[in-house]
C-alpha cells in the first residue's frame, strides 16, 4: 500500500495527479483574479510519531479561530489573491530550488503549456504566502505536488483553486489570530469507510431540527483526535475525497448509510465574533 513507504508516496501523488491534469492544466480557465478566485494550499507530511507507532503521512489542517467567519472549521490555509505580493512571489518561483522548479512535471508543462506557467506560478505563490501567514509555513520547504480541479462555490460566487503540497520536515507551526490551532489527521484515518456520517446543520435563530426532521444534512468525515472530535465538511471535504480518489482510488461511502451528527451553527458562524 502506498502509506507504507512514505518516501516514496510524493512522487506517487504526483503521478495521480498529472494523470488526471493532462493534457489540459487546470490551473488555466481564464477566470480573472480579481472576480471570486481564492487559492488554498492542501498540505500533506509525515505526522509525528504516536507512543509505540510510526510516523505515518497526515493532513495538516488549520482549525478556524472565533475572530474569522466559520469559526471552528477545519480547512486548507489559503485566501484570494494578493496580486501585488503574489506577482513578486510569482516571479521568485521562477528561481532554481523553488518548490515549483524541483516538480517533477515542471518542465512537461513549460513545453506543453508556456502560456500558462505565469498563472500556475501566481496561484502556487498565493497558497505558499496563505500558508505562511496562517501558519508560519516555510514556503521553500514545500514540495509542490501538483493541482486538484477547481471547486465551484455556487452559493458564495467563488472558485477555490487547490494545491497540493508536500511538507518535507517542518513539524512545528505557528498560527496566526484567524487560526485556532492545528490539526493533522493521518490518511490512514481518512480510508475507513465507517467515519464517513451524515452531518445535520441548524442555524441557531431557526428552530432546532426535529428528531428525523429535515435539518440541511451534508456528507462528512468525524475524526476522533487526542485533543477531540473533529468534523471535516463542506469544500474542504469535497476537496480531500477528490484527493483520495485521485491517488488511493477510494470513494466514501454514501451519506445516506452514514449515522446522523447533529451540528448546530451559531450566529456568529457566517460572521465570526471579531
Amino acid at each position: 500500500m502506498l502509506l507504507d513507504d512514505p518516501a516514496t508516496l510524493p512522487a506517487n501523488i504526483q503521478r495521480a495527479l498529472q494523470a488526471e491534469a493532462n493534457p489540459h492544466p487546470p490551473w488555466d480557465d481564464g477566470q480573472s483574479i480579481h472576480n471570486g478566485l481564492s487559492v488554498v494550499l492542501l498540505l500533506l507530511g509525515v505526522c509525528p510519531p504516536a507512543p509505540h507507532k510510526p510516523a505515518e503521512p497526515c493532513l495538516i489542517l488549520n482549525k478556524r479561530s472565533s475572530k474569522v467567519r466559520q469559526p471552528g472549521d477545519i480547512c486548507c490555509p489559503g485566501g484570494g489573491i494578493a496580486p501585488r505580493r503574489d506577482r513578486l512571489g510569482a516571479h521568485l518561483l521562477r528561481l532554481p530550488g523553488t518548490p515549483l522548479r524541483k516538480w517533477i512535471y515542471y518542465r512537461f508543462w513549460r513545453r506543453r503549456a508556456p502560456q500558462g506557467m505565469s498563472r500556475l506560478r501566481l496561484l502556487l505563490a498565493t497558497a505558499l504566502r496563505e500558508g505562511a501567514e496562517e501558519m508560519r509555513l516555510n514556503p521553500l520547504g514545500v514540495g509542490f505536488q501538483g493541482m486538484l480541479p477547481p471547486e465551484h462555490l455556487v452559493m458564495f460566487n467563488r472558485t477555490i483553486y487547490p494545491m497540493v503540497g508536500w511538507v518535507q520536515r517542518q513539524q512545528r507551526f505557528f498560527p496566526n489570530w484567524e487560526v485556532e490551532r492545528i490539526v493533522r489527521i493521518p490518511v490512514r484515518a481518512l480510508l475507513v469507510p465507517t467515519d464517513y456520517i451524515r452531518l445535520r446543520l441548524t442555524m441557531a435563530h431557526h428552530e432546532p431540527a426535529k428528531e428525523g426532521g429535515t435539518g440541511r444534512e451534508f456528507a462528512a468525515f468525524r475524526y476522533r483526535s487526542p485533543a477531540g472530535v473533529e468534523i471535516l465538511w463542506g469544500a474542504t471535504y469535497r476537496i480531500v475525497m477528490a484527493f483520495l480518489q485521485r491517488v488511493f482510488n477510494f470513494l466514501p461511502p454514501k451519506m445516506e448509510n452514514g449515522p446522523v451528527v447533529e451540528k448546530l451553527l451559531t450566529a456568529s458562524y457566517l460572521t465570526g465574533e471579531g
